[in-house]
């Protein structure tokens, strides 16, 4: 970045050049005590100037060096920034500004001039562009993208939307409703046909083959964020925090993956592997650093993998940095719940957690998930061959028998080893001695079958 002027020079009374916030190649913006400046070369001027998006009350010309410039001025109570320098709003008050800017410059310029890139000027409800080459963005997306810090989403989506930021679809659409002119009319037409179709039909997470956790999920995760307005009013801000216990191979992993790619936000992992260090208040930094960022880009999901290797009993560890470690998660966890963060944690120990951990008000649900049964193999199976091309006489009850109580890596194992028998054989479709082939390389393994319930809630 190139600072155009000296530090402090007086751009006009009471106002000195400062160090930029954002820039760009002809316009730049800086901050004072109380204003924000937004100054810009004379080539942006005279494209506004044809575009008649200025007034002249709103600009100040001055000379530097025989070359001159413009600036805007705008008190911090208002927001002047670049549309692609995403921020979380604190009301919807910024976005009912955003869209009434969108709407008055769309009416001045054509849709050919992309706004994607233009600097949001809240006090004179204007988005000037700076016409760079770029993909054109519709300005449904750009206003999506604004209000999600940067999710590619059209604001008519207003289901999803509503859960990305948190507020119901009733305000979201109301939003469109007044300035409707920066959406597409099919776009906003279809909202509220989304709107109708679902309000009493939400959409439900799918978990094939592990059925009781399928239904715990969608009553103890989705509904909630769903039915947000309806729970929060009797006091259920957001999901609890969810621990799934139960042997390596059982699906815990998959299970979290398949939710967080339902809800489709951000997602952040605590892992041993990838945050354990050796040098004192590391680690924990580490942890906390997570933790921000989920908070930051709420609604998030946090994944806490092999949560024994943080959380478990301080009375059999030695080394205050493992205290240090187990206090920031005490700390952080309520706090990351309290601000729309769906924290999930996976463990095959469960007896070597922590007492204070284990504690309603941290982890309220304790979730056992075991080996999956054959009722549930099958249909595993039954989803995983709909997407592939399989003959019509699978003898599916028998491979789900023989799979019953193996880990479903070996379930997965078992298909990719007779789709690759099947093209060894130059066959076109997966068949049942392909299966059988790849079955004799998974059950000549030790099973540790076990005809207990394969999901149970603590």
């Amino acid at each position: 970045m190139a600072l155009w002027f000296p530090i402090k020079f007086n751009i006009c009374q009471h106002v000195e050049y400062t160090k930029p916030v954002f820039f760009g190649e002809d316009w730049q913006i800086f901050e004072t005590d109380n204003n924000i400046i937004f100054v810009f070369k004379s080539n942006l001027f005279e494209k506004w100037q044809k575009l008649n998006l200025l007034d002249e009350t709103m600009y100040i010309k001055f000379s530097y060096r025989q070359t001159n410039y413009f600036y805007i001025m705008s008190d911090k109570n208002y927001i002047l920034q670049p549309l692609n320098k995403y921020r979380r709003f604190i009301d919807v008050n910024d976005a009912y500004s955003l869209s009434a800017a969108l709407c008055s410059t769309r009416k001045k310029i054509s849709e050919n001039i992309s706004l994607a890139n233009g600097i949001f000027i809240e006090k004179y409800s204007l988005v000037l562009p700076v016409f760079l080459l770029s993909e054109h963005i519709d300005d449904d997306i750009i206003f999506g993208m604004w209000l999600t810090g940067g999710v590619n989403i059209s604001a008519c989506s207003t289901k999803r939307l509503s859960q990305l930021v948190g507020w119901s679809e009733d305000i979201l659409i109301d939003i469109i409703k007044k300035d409707n002119a920066i959406f597409k009319e099919k776009k906003f037409k279809q909202a509220h046909i989304d709107k109708m179709v679902k309000e009493n039909s939400k959409e439900r997470f799918s978990l094939p083959g592990r059925p009781s956790l399928e239904n715990f999920f969608n009553e103890y995760v989705i509904d909630i964020i769903n039915n947000r307005e309806k729970y929060k009013a009797l006091g259920i801000d957001s999901p609890s925090a969810i621990i799934l216990q139960g042997p390596p191979g059982c699906g815990k992993t998959y299970a979290v993956e398949q939710l967080v790619n339902f809800l489709n936000w951000p997602a952040y992992n605590i892992e041993a592997t990838a945050i354990a260090s050796p040098y004192i208040h590391e680690t924990s930094k580490k942890i906390a650093e997570i933790f921000e960022d989920a908070i930051k880009n709420s609604p998030s999901a946090l994944i806490i993998d092999e949560m024994e290797a943080f959380l478990s009993n301080r009375d059999n560890s030695i080394g205050h940095h493992f205290i240090e470690e187990m206090a920031e998660f005490l700390k952080r966890i309520p706090e990351a719940i309290a601000n729309n963060v769906l924290i999930i944690a996976m463990t095959n120990k469960i007896d070597m957690i922590d007492p204070a951990i284990l504690r309603r008000g941290r982890f309220d649900h304790i979730v056992k998930v075991d080996f999956a049964s054959a009722i549930e193999i099958k249909a595993m199976l039954k989803n995983l061959l709909s997407k592939i091309a399989v003959e019509d006489d699978l003898e599916l009850d028998l491979f789900a028998e023989q799979l019953d109580g193996k880990p479903l890596s070996d379930v997965a194992f078992f298909l990719k080893e007779g789709a690759r028998f099947a093209v060894k054989s130059k066959k076109d479709k997966l068949d049942n001695d392909s299966l059988r082939k790849a079955l004799k390389s998974v059950v000549s393994t030790k099973r540790t079958k076990d005809k207990k319930s394969r999901v149970g809630f603590i």
